[in-house]
């Protein structure tokens, strides 16, 4: 077993290395002067099982393409099967057309990481899980939730704890964290989203007065939602409001609308490296690393990657 890291989120390929005790591959992945991506691998991967690390996040066009290139250089090197390792995938949202004339721009890039020959994908919490179906490989979709469950518990243990939602669509993802927290309450905000990047919260479902609320979602971007939502809750007699959010995008403004928000704290992972995030008093950062390790060494090994999640 090989595994092999692009340039989006070397801290994180670092610390899967030392969880599985092995080194990290040898390459050279640089830029020509006109930006063009070159790719070398500096060691033999033939007949090796090689697992490639690497988020699309920003900037998603670059990250995308090196990781095409890498896989494309792998299978020239005869490596036994690729298996692209995508903490987060990026285009993920682009799933459906929202109108007329639109792409469907996460099945566009499924189809380029299959034809660059990669034989599997590992991902953790995919937008929308009809993404492994964009796939004509197999594609596993790893959950943060029994990370977040677990740092929960630790933190929040004894306190009166409502699982809430920030939008309909989250409802399955909430669920499952409020099944893990002894089947804490749910609690779905409703709101309207007239232009992407912009939500304005209409009503709350559910009784949150007296409770201490947890925010769950997958991804936190301009963070406009999660920060309108905790004011909403906080308005309706919530006593506090903390935010996990597994991918940390965090464009713009993000950080400072999170800093200046009613929110107690935003918890997210390091499947997307972000300085402006480590520096932030009110963002922190749980490690997926022992997941996706785990993850790869079951790969690897021809064993159950479900049984995490039991």
């Amino acid at each position: 077993m090989k595994l092999m890291a692009g340039n989006s989120n070397q801290a994180l390929v670092k610390n899967i290395a030392s969880y599985l005790e092995l080194p990290i591959t040898e390459a050279s992945v640089r830029r020509f002067a006109d930006e063009e991506i070159f790719v070398e691998i500096l060691e033999n991967v033939r007949g090796e099982d090689v697992f490639v690390v690497q988020s699309t996040s920003y900037p998603a066009n670059d990250n995308l393409m090196e990781v095409l290139i890498c896989i494309d250089a792998l299978r020239r090197a005869s490596a036994a099967r690729i298996t692209a390792v995508l903490p987060y995938f990026g285009y993920a949202r682009q799933d459906r057309k929202p109108g007329p004339r639109t792409p469907i721009s996460a099945k566009l890039v499924a189809n380029l990481i299959t034809v660059a020959g990669a034989n599997r994908v590992l991902s953790v919490d995919l937008h929308a899980g009809q993404i492994q179906g964009f796939f004509d490989i197999p594609t596993d979709n790893l959950y943060a939730a029994p990370v977040m469950s677990a740092d929960i518990l630790a933190r929040f243990a004894g306190r009166n704890i409502t699982v809430v939602s920030p939008d309909v669509g989250g409802v399955v993802r909430a669920r499952a964290l409020a099944k893990r927290l002894d089947n804490a309450p749910l609690a779905i905000v409703d709101k309207r989203r007239e232009r992407p990047g912009e939500s304005e919260v209409m009503n709350i479902i559910g009784d949150v007065a007296g409770r201490f609320c947890i925010l769950i979602d997958d991804i936190v971007d301009s963070a406009g939602t999660l920060c309108n939502a905790a004011a909403a809750l906080l308005e309706a007699g919530a006593e506090g409001v903390v935010a996990y959010c597994t991918h940390g995008v965090l464009s713009g403004g993000a950080v400072a609308r999170v800093e200046k928000s009613a929110l107690t704290e935003l918890v997210i992972t390091d499947s997307i490296y972000s300085e402006a995030a480590a520096a932030a008093a009110k963002i922190r950062t749980l490690t997926i690393a022992p997941l996706l390790g785990e993850a790869i060494k079951r790969i690897a090994d021809e064993s159950s990657v479900s049984s995490l999640f039991d």
